[in-house]
C-alpha cells in the first residue's frame, strides 16, 4: 500500500516547480496534499470554500501570471465544479491546473461514498494524468510543460495522514519550470498598399509589421495606433460613401484577424465577406476562421508597401463619425440611465495602469462602443467561451495576482470590474473569502443593475411579437437589493442613479483603497432597443 502522506509530499514538491500559487478547498480525501502544500514556503496557498469559485479565482490569477495556477479539491462532485472554469480556460487558451484527490482504483464503481469516475471527467478540455504512486510523478512534469489545461488526479488510500503535520521540506524551488510555448504557424506575406484593416480580438497581440494599419480592436486587445470604431465596420463593406459632396472609396480589400474577435455583428460580417481577402493570425491551435480554405493562416507577417494617406484618412474619418455618434446618442435624456452610460462613466474615469475586468455580456460590448481599449489599461474579459459564470471570482483572482506582482508599490493596483446584475448575482458567493486569507485591496465592482438580462432586449427575442413571454423567459427580473448582498459579504457599498453621480463616485474611489467596493448603478433596460435604433440611425450600423 502506498503511503498517502509521502505521495502527497512528492506531488507537492513537483507542483512547486510549476506553480507560484495554488488554491485549496476543504475536504477529507485531499487532506494529505493540502497539508503537504501548506508545509512548503515556495508556493503561495490560498483557501476557498467551494470548488467552482476556487477554480475561477485560479483562472483569474492565471490570466495575469500567464502561467498555471492550481486548484486542489477532494473527490466526487467537488471535481465537477471545476468544469466551467476549465472550459473557459481551454477556449481562452489560459493555463489552469486542477489537482483532484481520488479514491483508490479498487473502490471506483463499488458504490463507495463520494466516489465517481474522475479520470476523463474534463473530456476534450483536459486529459487526466493519473497518479497512484511516486513512480507516476514524472508524468506530472511532462503534462505541465506540454499542456495549458492540466488535470492531475491523485489516488490516496487510507490511512491518509501521519500522526503529526508534515515537516518543512528540505528542497526549495526558486525558479519555476517553463510553460508551453505559443504555437507558430509560420509567416504570411502581406501587401499593405492594399486597403487593409486589422481586426484584433481577445488573445490578440502586437504583431510586428502591422503597427500602422487601421485596427478595429476589442477591449481586451492591445490599444492600436490607428483605432477604428467597431460601429463603423459596415462602411468598409461598401464600394463608395458620399461625404460633403465627395465620393470616397471605402471598400476594404483585405482583413487581417488577430486573436479571437466575437463581439460585433458588423465586424464579423467583414470577416465573412467573400469579396474581402482574409488573413488569420493565431498563436494557439485555433483560428477564428469562418471561411475555411479561403483564408490564409499564420502567426507572423512579412510586409511590403504601406497604407496610403488616403486610406488612413478614410479610416480616421469613419472612426470619428462612429465615436461621435455614440456620444451624441448618450446625450439624449429620454433614454434615461442605461448600461451604455455606465460603461461611458467607467471609461471616462480610467487611468493609466488601472486594470479593467468586463463581464462577457453587455458590459464588454458597451465598453467597446465607448472607445476601449485604452493604452496603458490592461483589460480582461472571459471571451473564450463568453459565459457569465465565475466573473467575480476571476476579478478577485486578477486583483490578487496584480497586487502580488506589485507588492512593493505604495498602493495596490486599481482594479475595476464592470458587470451586469445577473452576472453579479450568478457569482455573488465568490465574494466570500475565509478569514485571514489574502483579499483584494483595491477592487471596485460596478454593477449596471437593470433588474434582469438586458442583453436580450437587443436580440431577436426582444422584439415586440415576443414581449408576452419575454420577461419570464429572458428578462427574468429578480428584485434583489445589492446593498444587502454587499453587507452580507463585508464589502463596501455605493449607489448611483445618474451618470454624474456615478462619475463622482468613481472619481472619489480613485483616491483611496477600501478593499472590495460594490457600486450599484440603477439603470433601465426599457430603452435599450430605442438606444440601439438611435445608434443605428446615427452611425448606420
Amino acid at each position: 500500500m502506498t503511503d498517502s502522506m509521502k505521495l502527497a509530499e512528492a506531488v507537492a514538491a513537483q507542483l512547486s516547480r510549476h506553480l507560484s500559487d495554488v488554491i485549496i478547498c476543504p475536504g477529507s480525501r485531499n487532506a494529505p496534499l493540502s497539508l503537504a502544500l501548506l508545509a512548503r514556503d515556495d508556493i503561495r496557498v490560498h483557501t476557498r470554500l467551494d470548488e467552482r469559485s476556487a477554480a475561477f479565482t485560479a483562472l483569474g490569477m492565471a490570466r495575469v501570471q500567464r502561467r498555471h495556477v492550481g486548484v486542489v479539491m477532494t473527490s466526487g462532485t467537488a471535481v465537477a465544479n471545476a468544469l466551467p472554469a476549465m472550459v473557459e480556460a481551454a477556449h481562452s487558451h489560459t493555463p489552469l491546473a486542477v489537482i483532484s484527490a481520488d479514491r483508490p482504483a479498487r473502490l471506483v464503481g463499488t458504490g463507495a461514498s463520494q466516489t465517481i469516475q474522475q479520470q476523463g471527467i474534463f473530456g476534450v478540455y483536459a486529459a487526466t494524468t493519473q497518479v497512484a504512486e511516486e513512480a507516476d510523478i514524472p508524468q506530472v512534469a511532462q503534462r505541465f510543460t506540454s499542456d495549458l489545461q492540466v488535470h492531475i488526479n491523485v489516488a490516496f488510500d487510507v490511512p491518509l495522514l501521519h500522526e503529526s503535520l508534515p515537516e518543512k521540506p528540505s528542497d526549495h524551488t526558486s525558479r519555476k519550470a517553463p510553460t508551453p510555448r505559443p504555437v507558430n504557424h509560420g509567416e504570411v506575406e502581406v501587401d499593405l498598399s492594399k486597403n487593409t484593416l486589422v481586426i484584433a480580438g481577445d488573445e490578440a497581440w502586437e504583431v510586428q509589421g502591422l503597427e500602422d494599419v487601421p485596427t478595429i480592436a476589442e477591449p481586451t486587445a492591445p490599444a492600436p495606433f490607428h483605432p477604428v470604431h467597431p460601429a463603423a465596420a459596415h462602411i468598409f463593406r461598401r464600394a463608395q460613401v458620399s461625404a460633403n459632396d465627395y465620393v470616397v472609396n471605402t471598400k476594404v480589400e483585405q482583413v487581417i484577424v488577430v486573436g479571437h474577435p466575437t463581439l460585433h455583428r458588423g465586424v464579423m460580417a467583414l470577416i465573412n465577406d467573400p469579396d474581402i481577402e482574409l488573413i488569420v493570425l493565431s498563436r494557439s491551435a485555433d483560428f477564428t476562421n469562418p471561411r475555411g480554405e479561403q483564408a490564409t493562416l499564420g502567426t507572423t507577417v512579412k510586409t511590403t508597401g504601406e497604407p496610403s494617406r488616403e486610406w488612413l484618412k478614410i479610416c480616421e474619418g469613419a472612426a470619428e463619425m462612429a465615436s461621435s455618434g455614440v456620444r451624441e446618442v448618450l446625450e439624449n435624456k429620454e433614454l434615461g440611465f442605461t448600461g451604455l452610460h455606465v460603461a461611458a462613466a467607467v471609461g471616462d474615469t480610467l487611468s493609466v495602469e488601472d486594470i479593467l475586468v468586463l463581464g462577457a455580456s453587455n458590459p464588454v460590448r458597451d465598453a467597446s462602443l465607448v472607445g476601449l481599449p485604452f493604452d496603458g489599461v490592461d483589460t480582461f474579459s472571459p471571451r473564450g467561451a463568453a459565459g457569465i459564470d465565475g466573473t467575480i471570482a476571476q476579478a478577485m483572482g486578477i486583483a490578487l495576482a496584480t497586487q502580488s506582482r506589485e507588492a512593493d508599490a505604495w498602493r495596490a493596483p486599481r482594479v475595476i470590474a464592470l458587470l451586469g446584475d445577473v452576472t453579479f448575482l450568478h457569482d455573488a458567493t465568490s465574494l466570500l473569502v475565509p478569514e485571514d486569507e489574502a483579499r483584494p485591496e483595491n477592487l471596485t465592482i460596478v454593477v449596471a443593475n437593470d433588474d434582469g438580462c438586458g442583453i436580450f432586449e437587443l436580440l431577436e427575442q426582444g422584439a415586440e411579437p415576443f414581449r408576452p413571454s419575454f420577461e419570464k423567459a429572458f428578462g427574468t427580473p429578480h428584485g434583489m437589493k445589492l446593498e444587502q448582498v454587499a453587507e452580507a459579504f463585508g464589502a463596501e457599498y455605493r449607489a448611483a442613479n445618474t451618470p454624474q453621480k456615478l462619475l463622482d463616485t468613481l472619481a472619489e474611489l480613485k483616491e483611496y483603497s477600501t478593499g472590495v467596493t460594490i457600486v450599484e448603478a440603477h439603470t433601465t433596460r426599457e430603452t435599450r432597443r430605442q438606444l440601439q435604433a438611435e445608434l443605428t440611425a446615427k452611425v448606420g450600423q
